[in-house]
């Protein structure tokens, strides 16, 4: 009986999983709804007054997606106050959504690597996982690599989609 050879292994793929760079850290979200007279409107007097009242010590060490989920306008020097009370104990403060926060932090994640480590490699980047991973992921480990890898696919190692090929 011949031994069981693992001929992915042996291709020298080197396989790239982007969720690896997913921020471990806590997202927090600041929604200025809360803070809405009769949820419509931002009184300043009244939305200064209540920021110093609010406990931002439960946002501590923690990134911080600053939004408005309710339908209204708010007046962009609102966002910037709530930064201002954010950013001497937060990690960072972003304006967007929780996902928008997620997102942005792979991408800064990503910043880490190094493409000239891949030169001459073929690399897959990993496509299926427990963690949904944005397209503009996907668009910018592509143009990372693309100047160095000697091949770059999509998928498994095992079933992969060509994406390019260094002539």
């Amino acid at each position: 009986m011949e031994p069981i050879v693992n001929k992915v292994a042996e291709s020298g793929i080197i396989s790239l999983d982007l969720e690896t760079f997913f921020s471990k850290d806590p997202i927090m979200v600041f929604d200025l709804k809360d803070y809405l007279f009769m949820g419509l409107i931002l009184k300043e007097k009244d939305f200064r007054a209540a920021l110093l009242t609010t406990d931002w010590e439960k946002y501590k060490e923690s990134y911080v997606a600053v939004t408005c989920s309710a339908d209204a306008i708010i007046p962009m020097w609102a966002n910037m106050l709530v930064a201002v009370y954010l950013t001497p104990i937060v990690k960072g403060v972003y304006f967007g959504t929780e996902s928008y926060v997620k997102e942005q932090l792979l991408l800064n994640a990503m910043d880490t690597i190094n493409g000239t480590d891949f030169t001459d490699q073929r690399v897959v980047v990993k496509g299926c996982g427990e963690d949904p991973v944005p397209a503009s992921a996907y668009v910018k480990i592509t143009t990372l690599l693309r100047p160095y890898a000697k091949s770059i696919m999509y998928g498994e190692p095992c079933s992969t989609v060509p994406l390019y090929k260094k002539k």
